[in-house]
């Protein structure tokens, strides 16, 4: 009766919430109602055979996914051809190909262990995925998209300089992409290899290391407006000058004590780049935004004691305005503790914070407590206690080795979660999840409809050049509710694994005007990116966003 009475209760909150507010207030609600109306859920396959460790969404709106070859036999068989004829580790699958569109999937071929390993995509929309164990810790493997069912994986195992297993990617301005770390790994290269010179020694690697711990793996890179890159491993961070091979400074240790990367693993983003003002790189400001981890020795306590003891996770949040004369770390407070979380920046500037668990860190069986409610960071709003919007929780617990990455229509893919040696699908609490769904948020509510963008065309979207500006056309759906402001932002698609959302960036591009075409339609003449320090060359997902409300994406090439 108490449960029924708190339904009624609720509902009628939430009625009377909408039948007061305006029907022309349809700017996104910033209220402590929010926590009851932060989007939804969808389950879009109930299992895809394989547990979504990485992921990574190409411009034909496909998602590669692929756990690791060691678990043991799939739910996904391969095609008998392919296991007659190639070196695999069983007659199962352990990648695929996801079709967005239809909802649908094929199985890959793997041939060496990509666990825990790193990628990128490339110049030309190729994902160049690095490393991972045993055979396939030194492995390039290359997959480019295709319209037809003929892609697949090739593999060089014999590709890199050094053991890759828990290292970190990251585009250059010149197309290079940069492998950074590892377990045992204090060193980076680049692909394609350097000229000479293939592999380099960086001692910050070495001294971020915890005895037994670690805590310095999967590190955090961003590349700067500046042409550095900004890297965080531990509680430390440095800019780096990967040209000529050295620091340039390193910044204050993150404040409070808690580790921050793998096993104690928190999170980071590039908060959105504004090239809204001068067209000058050294004018755009950057700020890095780290949530989540644990306290130092929570790893040991959870891995190496018995019984197995779970300590809260962290439960804050530092920026750090990396340009600044004397940059210093602001601290906040999310609502609850998370070890393992996602950070993915959404199309309108928004930070969603999802996935994880409240006790213990990353590894086998070693966190409880699973976090099902996202979380909403909110950048720009003024007011630091009201940053965070508690959303709607999922069924579905998303501990270690769980993914999630941003797709084109503005919806989050959320895959993976096994904490466990092998497949274990009897597990108790969290079992092998091979299931896949889609988080909306709340911009996709049937509300916001009638002022939600769509793209009609874009100039030059084949081919975008740096400096050069170009015309964006759009519709409103609703007459006379354009109100004449409207943002056209570039998201990079990243690669998605252990927390790490590699490659991830957001650029909100100066739109000079807007001209009115007819009762619906709208021209924007918007300036693209100044250079590829603040855009490295490759795909990026174009959004319109009115109101707050994004239009689904059309893809563009740098």
């Amino acid at each position: 009766m108490k449960e029924e009475r708190f339904k009624k209760n609720l509902y009628a909150v939430i009625f009377s919430f909408f039948f007061l507010c305006s029907t022309s207030d349809l700017l996104l609600p910033r209220s402590p109602l929010a926590i009851l109306t932060g989007g939804r859920w969808d389950l879009l396959q109930p299992s895809i055979g394989i547990s979504a460790m990485h992921m990574q969404l190409l411009h034909n709106n496909k998602v590669v996914i692929f756990d690791r070859t060691d678990y043991g036999p799939s739910n996904l068989s391969l095609p008998s051809q392919t296991c007659r004829n190639a070196t695999v580790f069983d007659c199962s699958a352990h990648s695929l190909l996801y079709d967005v569109a239809s909802n649908t999937f094929r199985p890959l071929t793997l041939q060496s262990d990509t666990w825990c390993s790193s990628g990128s995509l490339n110049a030309s929309g190729s994902l160049i995925q690095t490393g991972g164990y045993g055979v396939g810790e030194r492995a390039i493997r290359i997959f480019t998209p295709c319209e037809g069912v003929s892609c697949d994986w090739v593999e060089n195992r014999a590709y890199l300089s050094s053991r890759r297993w828990y290292s970190t990617n990251q585009i250059l301005p010149d197309g290079r992409i940069i492998i950074f770390g590892g377990r045992r790994a204090f060193t980076y290269e680049f692909y394609p290899k350097n000229p000479g010179k293939s592999v380099f020694y960086l001692r910050f690697l070495a001294e971020t290391r915890d005895p037994n711990e670690e805590n310095n793996l999967y590190p955090f890179l961003h590349l700067l407006p500046d042409g550095n890159l900004f890297i965080f491993a531990n509680r430390r961070s440095i800019l780096f000058d990967f040209v000529n091979h050295r620091i340039v400074k390193e910044f204050p240790e993150i404040p409070g004590g808690d580790k921050r990367n793998y096993p104690s693993t928190g999170s980071s983003v590039l908060l959105p780049l504004f090239l809204t003002g001068e067209n000058n790189r050294s004018k755009v400001s950057a700020e890095v935004l780290v949530c989540g981890g644990a306290p130092p020795g929570a790893f040991l306590k959870a891995a190496r004691t018995i019984p197995k003891i779970f300590v809260g996770a962290s439960r804050t949040c530092g920026r750090l305005k990396v340009a600044d004369s004397n940059p210093i770390w602001v601290m906040e407070q999310m609502p609850s503790p998370r070890v393992m979380p996602d950070m993915l920046l959404l199309p309108n500037g928004d930070v969603l914070i999802i996935n994880g668990a409240a006790n213990g860190t990353a590894g086998w069986e070693d966190a409880t407590n699973a976090v099902l409610n996202p979380i909403l960071y909110l950048p720009n709003e003024p007011d630091p206690t009201r940053r965070f919007e508690i959303l709607a929780p999922t069924r579905i617990p998303r501990m270690y080795h769980s993914a999630s990455l941003l797709l084109s229509d503005g919806r989050v893919l959320i895959g993976g979660s096994n904490p466990h040696r092998n497949y274990n699908f009897t597990a108790r609490q969290y079992p092998t999840e091979l299931s896949l769904q889609a988080y909306l948020p709340r911009y996709l509510d049937p509300q916001y409809a009638r002022v939600r963008p769509s793209v009609l065309t874009v100039e030059l979207a084949g081919n975008m050049m740096y400096g050069k500006s170009f015309a964006v056309t759009f519709v409103i759906p609703a007459f006379g509710m354009f109100d004449g402001g409207v943002s056209v932002r570039l998201v990079a698609p990243p690669f998605s694994t252990h927390s790490t959302a590699m490659n991830q960036r957001l650029l909100v591009l100066r739109v000079r005007r807007v001209a009115q075409l007819s009762a619906f339609a709208y021209k924007a003449d918007v300036d693209g990116p100044t250079n590829s320090y603040v855009a490295p060359p490759g795909y990026y997902m174009m959004f319109v966003v009115h109101r707050g409300i994004p239009s689904e994406a059309v893809w563009v090439k740098l």
